[in-house]
């Protein structure tokens, strides 16, 4: 086990044990320590952290972006104890994920979608109603 392993499954159960919820973080994380071995680092760096976020090539930049802020965390707690680890800086992936505006539905779209509701199957005959 590399030492950056052995960061990391410390890293992991102490936010476990206060509380955090990490299933996506940790396999983000997991991720990112094998592609750091995977190129020899003893360290982390901001270049190797941000050529680990941007993958895939093709992704998104919002995805990008979370995944250099998972990064940033664990950095930022691996700097305490190797002062050879670069912590990426904020704003490094601005990106955010922008919501899609929401559908406002139309008197006749609302009237169709009860008239629909209503035929659907139903032992009671309650679910068309129900919805």
């Amino acid at each position: 086990m590399s030492e950056l392993e052995d960061a990391l499954a410390d890293y992991l159960s102490i936010r476990h044990a206060l509380g955090f919820n990490l299933r996506t973080p940790s396999r983000y994380l997991r991720s990112f320590v094998a592609f750091l071995d995977e190129r020899g680092a003893s360290h982390i760096t901001t270049e190797l952290a941000l050529g680990w976020a941007k993958q895939p090539v093709c992704g998104d930049p919002a995805y990008w972006s979370c995944r250099l802020g998972v990064a940033r965390g664990f950095a930022a707690w691996c700097s305490a104890s190797d002062p050879r680890t670069e912590v990426p800086p904020v704003g490094l992936l601005p990106h955010r994920f922008r919501r899609k505006p929401p559908h406002i539905y139309t008197d006749d779209e609302i009237a169709e979608l009860v008239r629909v509701a209503l035929d659907l199957p139903s032992r009671a005959g309650l679910k068309g109603r129900t919805y």
